[in-house]
């Protein structure tokens, strides 16, 4: 495919044909095929922290991101947990800066959405590049693969470059797909050298060039966010949650011989 860079790629603890459930991928063109090379299943009770890093408990938007939020189940989940600690609400994220930085190929994860008010699950793609300024987002961009502060049908996908300042572009666009609330969903970006592609449950919805093809090698973030767009976290009967089954990436690569 060309134009791929990484960081501490690691090697996937599954062959793609062993996942369960299997993943909806795009149709590759006529010589190519997809392969799997990253992925947390979220098995265990720990969080793999050779994958993954959780950000120093810190103030963040209406809230604190702090480890006490950030869970495994023991069913092969990720929990993602927003509580209220004394007089403070709380949430958090997990990243793989510093362990897993990639451009192109297809991200997915399958995700529970949240089911209380004033907050927000975040599935997106980042790096310290996004704040580079004059060249659009070819040298740097925050791609949100899914952001959901509503509780209906609707979610967010966008892309952010040049930076948070004076200088700052966006795009997006809401997508709107019944029955998003109810159960594991799967939300996907197939990023080329040509097309940001957005897909839910493997349909198409929504297709971009908005700013240029990043080609820098971003970082994977699944975060909550407290306040803002999300409501009033006030009227929240909490704690909540929103859990992730799995986060997998794909490149493109030229297909072997056939078996």
């Amino acid at each position: 495919m060309g134009m791929i860079f990484t960081l501490a790629l690691c090697a996937a603890s599954l062959a793609a044909g062993d996942l369960d459930p299997a993943d909806e991928l795009p149709l590759p063109p006529e010589g190519k095929q997809f392969r799997l090379v990253w992925n947390d299943e979220f098995d265990g009770t720990e969080l793999d922290e050779t994958k993954w890093e959780v950000p120093p408990d810190a103030p963040r938007r209406d809230g604190w991101w702090m480890r006490q939020a950030i869970t495994l189940d023991g069913r092969g989940h990720l929990v993602i947990s927003t509580l209220k600690d004394g007089d403070r609400y709380v949430d958090g994220c997990v990243r793989t800066r510093g362990k897993f930085e990639h451009a192109f190929g297809y991200y997915v994860a399958r995700i529970r959405l949240q089911s209380e008010p004033g907050h927000w699950p975040a599935f997106w793609l980042y790096n310290h590049c996004e704040g580079n300024i004059g060249n659009g987002g070819v040298d740097g961009a925050e791609i949100d693969i899914m952001e959901k502060p509503w509780l209906d049908g609707r979610v967010n996908h966008a892309i952010h470059w040049d930076g948070y300042g004076a200088e700052h572009q966006s795009e997006g666009k809401v997508a709107d797909v019944a029955g998003l609330m109810d159960g594991y969903h799967t939300y996907a970006l197939w990023w080329s050298p040509t097309d940001y592609v957005f897909y839910i449950d493997g349909q198409e919805t929504w297709r971009t060039r908005a700013g240029g093809i990043c080609r820098e090698p971003l970082y994977i973030k699944l975060s909550d966010e407290i306040g803002t767009w999300g409501g009033d976290i006030g009227a929240a009967n909490l704690p909540d949650s929103f859990l992730v089954d799995y986060v997998r990436v794909y490149d493109m690569v030229d297909a072997g011989p056939a078996e």
